[in-house]
């Protein structure tokens, strides 16, 4: 028994890569930025269940919070936040 072994779920980085594309498209970055994304899970009340954070890594840092599964993203789901920032 390898009590250091975790089976986590293989990641798809095909939705991770469109995500970063539009993110470096939508704010017109320099690919020299870098961009964070995690997946976080929250089981507190009142907390989303599932929420993507994108954090673009210029100074100051900046942090984004999509109420939604990396997966689930869509462009719009950009728009929407960068219009309200």
């Amino acid at each position: 028994m390898n009590l250091f072994s975790q089976s986590k779920p293989k990641c798809n980085p095909a939705p991770l890569q469109q995500l970063k594309t539009w993110v470096y498209d939508r704010l017109k970055l320099d690919p020299d930025v870098s961009i964070s994304v995690s997946q976080l899970q929250c089981k507190e009340p009142g907390c989303p269940p599932i929420e993507t954070v994108i954090t673009i890594l210029s100074q100051p840092a900046q942090h984004y919070k999509i109420h939604k599964a990396l997966d689930d993203i869509e462009q719009v789901d950009l728009i929407h936040l960068f219009q309200t920032k």
